[in-house]
């Protein structure tokens, strides 16, 4: 449902790096071209509903879901059950993620990344904006009880409680929002697990473990490469206020040690057979390497390719994982 990673996925900074200009050129070169094409080309409403509810995040949020429910689930598949938690999930997701827009309107005005964004942009009232998250995060948190478990629906209003009343303000006081948004990033995948298993167990609290640990160099490298995006729109992230990178370095290290370490738990505790174990080691190199480059060299390439392999290592790990359920 922050941020690898949505609201849910913890990444309302944390999407991967949009708006860019033609004219200025862009101040930083990791800038992506989509922005380029988003910038000349008048969006359609549905890219704009699109990228209000941050549909990328939400489909991450969705897959990580399916994970912790695959991963916990016993017996012949209940379709209607995982419809249910899919389409729940998704839709609290889509409802945090607008209202953090609805919220941070006239900081996202002020960042060269955010503010072609559908409301600084004007494209869309605060009103609408506002309508469509309520509704969204409501209806999918109604969904989710109804139809699934009081407690999968307790995870997802602690996801959205989470992400919008404390990771958004705290992104305006301390540099510990990072920490605070990689929570309802990693909550999604004990959702699926909740609401195949009626319950949380080892499993669901391991594979937390595991999105917490990933969303930490994923979104440093982000923060990293925008830092001065981030402080001209009054954002406190850690890169900001270390100029150095030195700290900035060693937490990407720290953590990325930390996920590739929890990944290779599952094939030793049993909820994955043994050769996932050789898959997880490998992934967690892909992982481990640029960020160790990056503590070496803390500049814009070395963040680039540090972002760039988390968002290559995450999917790896999470199919490698699928693929190797035990039982």
């Amino acid at each position: 449902m922050k941020s690898t990673v949505a609201p849910l996925s913890s990444a309302a900074a944390r999407e991967p790096l949009p708006a860019l200009d033609l004219v200025p050129p862009p101040s930083h070169p990791d800038e992506l071209p989509s922005e380029v094409r988003r910038a000349d080309t008048p969006p359609s409403r549905f890219s704009d509903l699109a990228e209000l509810v941050k549909l990328r995040l939400s489909l991450l949020v969705l897959a990580t879901t399916l994970l912790g429910f695959y991963l916990g689930w016993q017996g012949p598949m209940d379709w209607g059950l995982l419809f249910h938690v899919l389409c729940g999930t998704a839709l609290a997701a889509a409802g945090a993620a607008a209202l953090n827009q609805w919220i941070e309107r006239d900081w996202d005005a002020r960042m060269r990344r955010t503010r072609h964004r559908p409301l600084p942009a004007g494209r869309m009232s605060a009103d609408s904006a506002l309508l469509v998250g309520f509704a969204c995060a409501l209806g999918g948190l109604l969904q989710l009880a109804f139809f699934v478990s009081l407690l999968a629906a307790a995870l997802a209003g602690v996801t959205v409680a989470v992400y919008l009343a404390a990771y958004t303000p705290l992104k305006r006081v301390s540099t510990l929002n990072t920490l605070v948004g990689a929570i309802p990033g990693a909550i999604p995948p004990m959702i699926g697990w909740a609401a195949a298993t009626g319950g949380l167990n080892y499993g669901a609290w391991l594979l937390f473990s595991l999105m917490f640990a990933w969303q930490m160099p994923h979104f440093l490298a982000i923060a990293w490469m925008y830092r001065d995006d981030y402080a001209q729109a009054g954002y406190v992230m850690l890169p900001g206020r270390d100029p150095s990178g030195g700290a900035t370095g060693r937490q990407s290290v720290n953590y990325a040690l930390l996920a590739a370490m929890v990944g290779l738990i599952p094939a030793l505790c049993g909820l994955a057979k043994p050769g996932y174990f050789f898959a997880a080691l490998a992934l967690g190199a892909l992982l481990v390497v640029p960020a160790v480059r990056f503590q070496l060299d803390p500049t814009n390439a070395r963040a680039k390719q540090l972002f760039l392999a988390s968002i290559l290592h995450l999917p790896l790990l999470l199919g490698a994982l699928a693929l190797g359920k035990a039982g």
